[in-house]
């Protein structure tokens, strides 16, 4: 089955219809030709209005580490937009609640399966980094960012762009001077290619 048909699929998704505030709709694209797969959490609220991935204050932070213009993030044959829950998965006590669990079991096989191309799976966040790099995770989402060179190339883990985050980015200056440079190497080094 080909992308476009496995993205019909997963945007028809009531899985957890029943749970979700807002209710369904799942916000994700891809081309069989991208290279490189961005898996985040799951869709704010901003998000879900939208239904555009990334459309909020940690997409525009996202976008500048990556060093690409709104442009080229949206450019589905550059880049797979596949979060581990495709839909708002409501609030909790200190922020959004977690990523269904339904989603990236149901779906990310189906779908990476159809992605042919990609080279690098970018995981940000704890969620996207538990499920992709299992008991190769270090002890904390710090130590796993820090550890970078451990997952290359298959995977390159980075803590949420979030503005809840700055103060982690505060404190990990090494984190813009080691892993930054070679995420936007990684990128623009595909992108040339393209």
């Amino acid at each position: 089955m080909g992308i476009e048909a496995i993205l019909n699929e997963v945007r028809g998704c009531t899985l957890c219809a029943q749970v979700l505030p807002l209710g369904p709709r799942p916000v994700l694209s891809a081309d069989a030709s991208a290279q490189i797969a961005i898996i985040g959490q799951a869709p704010g609220t901003r998000v879900h209005e939208t239904g555009i991935p990334w459309n909020d204050p940690s997409g525009e932070t996202l976008r500048i580490w990556m060093d690409v213009s709104r442009e080229d993030f949206y450019d589905a044959s550059r880049f797979a937009i596949t979060p581990m829950g495709f839909c708002y998965p409501g609030k909790g006590p200190s922020g959004d609640l977690p990523p269904r669990p339904e989603c990236a079991a149901a779906w990310h096989k189906k779908i990476f399966d159809a992605l042919p191309n990609i080279e690098i799976k970018l995981l940000i966040g704890h969620y996207a980094q538990r499920y992709y790099l299992g008991s190769e995770m270090k002890t904390n989402l710090t130590e796993t960012v820090r550890a970078f060179r451990d997952f290359l190339p298959e995977f390159l883990p980075l803590p949420h762009p979030s503005p809840r985050n700055r103060i982690w980015l505060k404190r990990n200056p090494w984190f813009e001077a080691d892993v930054i440079p070679v995420l936007r190497e990684r990128i623009h080094h595909k992108r040339n290619e393209h």
